[in-house]
């Protein structure tokens, strides 16, 4: 009985590391691409290989933390299958498949952002109705917030027994098919966040860190699904600040601004090649 349960508080200890440590060195990758950057509303997401890149390490850094308690009990369930004779899974494939549903999410992202600075680019300009557009965004993540579509996703990524034990498919497809189940999961989980993260400024560090952690206290944190009335509300409040009076809004950078900061540092366009 000693022996498993050192066995099981190695394994998770090893695995939170691992995942702990991935996502440190995607924060100072992204770090290390995004300084200097345009960290306001509209900014400009470059090229589709440039965007990608940073995509996937940003995803990488404000998700796997979160995702700890779920990656270590698959870990555990995979690992006692193989001791006793079953099918083993690299949980790899599992956090593999989760990665790959959020940089789907975000190529989509991506190309609806093509599609609507192509249709509507002018307007939206944040001298003309930018400041409006970007309120009504937060403003409607503080409302997704109280949808029941937030509420069941929410409640799969801070309930990962269910999932594991009930959910379990065999063999590395299977591993394949749970990583991408619960990856969908969790975008449902963090849409609301998301699209705060994309009306405030997408390649803001600063507002990375702090929808990160939002994302943190409601996913892992006990108490964590009491907090989506705080956030609606919260949200709401904000999206209405911004439309009304967006250069009183702390953090929120002005694209004006950055482009001064920009110039200044002899970047432009904004843009890290």
């Amino acid at each position: 009985m000693s022996s498993t349960w050192a066995w099981a508080r190695g394994s998770r200890t090893t695995v939170t590391a691992v995942l702990i440590s991935a996502a440190l060195a995607a924060w100072i990758v992204t770090v290390d691409r995004m300084r200097g950057m345009d960290a306001g509303p509209g900014t400009s997401l470059g090229g589709l290989g440039w965007y990608l890149g940073v995509w996937v390490t940003m995803t990488a850094a404000m998700m796997l933390p979160s995702t700890v308690p779920m990656v270590v009990l698959f870990h555990r369930v995979s690992a006692e299958r193989a001791r006793r004779g079953q099918d083993h899974v690299p949980t790899s494939i599992f956090v593999l498949a989760y990665l790959l549903v959020w940089t789907a999410y975000g190529l989509v992202a991506y190309g609806l952002y093509r599609i609507v600075v192509h249709a509507l680019g002018g307007p939206l300009a944040w001298d003309r109705a930018g400041p409006y557009v970007a309120g009504a965004t937060v403003a409607a993540a503080g409302l997704y917030e109280l949808t029941p579509l937030k509420s069941a996703c929410l409640r799969h990524c801070r309930g990962p027994l269910a999932f594991v034990v009930g959910g379990w498919r065999e063999g590395p497809v299977g591993a394949l098919r749970m990583g991408v189940v619960h990856g969908s999961y969790c975008i449902g989980c963090c849409l609301g966040l998301m699209l705060v993260l994309f009306a405030l400024g997408v390649m803001s560090l600063t507002w990375m860190a702090v929808v990160a952690g939002l994302i943190f206290v409601q996913k892992v944190l006990p108490g964590g699904e009491a907090t989506t009335r705080l956030f609606a509300i919260g949200f709401v409040a904000v999206g209405m600040w911004i439309a009304a009076s967006p250069r009183t809004v702390p953090g929120l950078v002005q694209p004006d601004q950055a482009r001064d900061r920009m110039m200044h540092m002899g970047r432009g366009d904004g843009m890290r090649p």
